[in-house]
């Protein structure tokens, strides 16, 4: 599922394609994905203008001047088609409807954005931009991890105390918002800490430490495009290339890239997960 850097890529790909321009058209071709759309859908993204394209945690939001924010998580396999438009430096022609294209928004200048889910396991919803806080897949979020109010002080008050390995710490939503598998794995690498160990262990240091390595991983990231294993693509096409830089992630029994480290990268299965670290460098306390 696309995590924290591949939802702020597709946004970044899809901003100067929206942001300012009017949906001509919303053609939804089924009642559901996930969950129903909301009522009158089609309808009422006709005409309206998005003044913002925004992301919170792993979730798009396109602010629209009917005073609606139109809500889109990507899921497992979800993904922006952009045609009609140059991206960059790529051009794509118009495209015809295909099995899996689920919402289609023509857009004011020619351009034309097409939802593609084959697992349909994606999800839209408008709801008031006023109470956009209060929608219930946003209201119980943390911070921002590249936000102000994310750092080491806010993590090592969230992690006092806690039995829970720290890698599930980090992964609840309510901590933080938007990491996943892939990037606390990256980022626990990164800061030397095992993915075993107790939150409570981790002390004030560790987790400056620690919130360092997850600003510095999610850039890293952004700035490759994100990371391509399955479905994902950018808004041009593009695949990401983080995946090319994974320290630990999917690198069991190779040997570890810190330098002058020796040691070579083990998997645990943690509450059904995958977790890859290196046992010699990255510390149990």
């Amino acid at each position: 599922m696309p995590e924290l850097p591949e939802v702020e890529t597709v946004r970044r790909g899809l901003a100067p394609v929206l942001e300012g321009r009017r949906i001509l058209q919303a053609d939804v071709r089924r009642p559901d994905l996930r969950w129903p759309f909301p009522p009158r859908m089609a309808e009422r993204l006709a005409g309206a203008r998005v003044e913002r394209l925004g992301r919170r945690s792993k979730y798009l939001l396109a602010d629209l001047d009917s005073r609606e924010t139109l809500i889109v998580h990507l899921g497992m396999s979800g993904r922006w088609l952009v045609s009609g438009v140059r991206v960059g430096v790529f051009h794509h022609a118009l495209a015809a409807p295909e099995k899996h294209d689920h919402v289609i928004l023509d857009i004011e200048g020619g351009g034309r954005l097409t939802f593609n889910d084959a697992r349909r396991f994606g999800a839209m919803d408008l709801w008031p931009t006023e109470d956009l806080e209060a929608h219930r897949l946003l209201a119980s979020l943390g911070p921002e991890p590249l936000g102000n109010a994310f750092d080491g002080r806010y993590l090592a008050e969230r992690l006092a105390g806690r039995k829970t390995p720290v890698k599930a710490v980090l992964l609840d939503q309510r901590v933080v918002a938007g990491l996943g598998n892939i990037y606390v794995c990256e980022a626990l690498w990164r800061a030397g800490i095992s993915p075993l160990a107790p939150a409570r262990d981790v002390d004030a240091a560790a987790a400056e430490r620690l919130a360092g390595a997850i600003r510095l991983v999610l850039e890293a990231a952004i700035a490759a495009g994100g990371s391509s294993l399955r479905d994902y693509r950018q808004a041009d096409g593009e695949l990401g290339y983080f995946q090319h830089s994974f320290a630990v992630y999917g690198r069991e029994s190779a040997a570890c890239t810190r330098p002058g480290c020796g040691g070579v990268v083990a998997r645990a299965v943690q509450a059904g997960r995958s977790s890859y670290f290196c046992p010699r460098c990255q510390r149990r306390a």
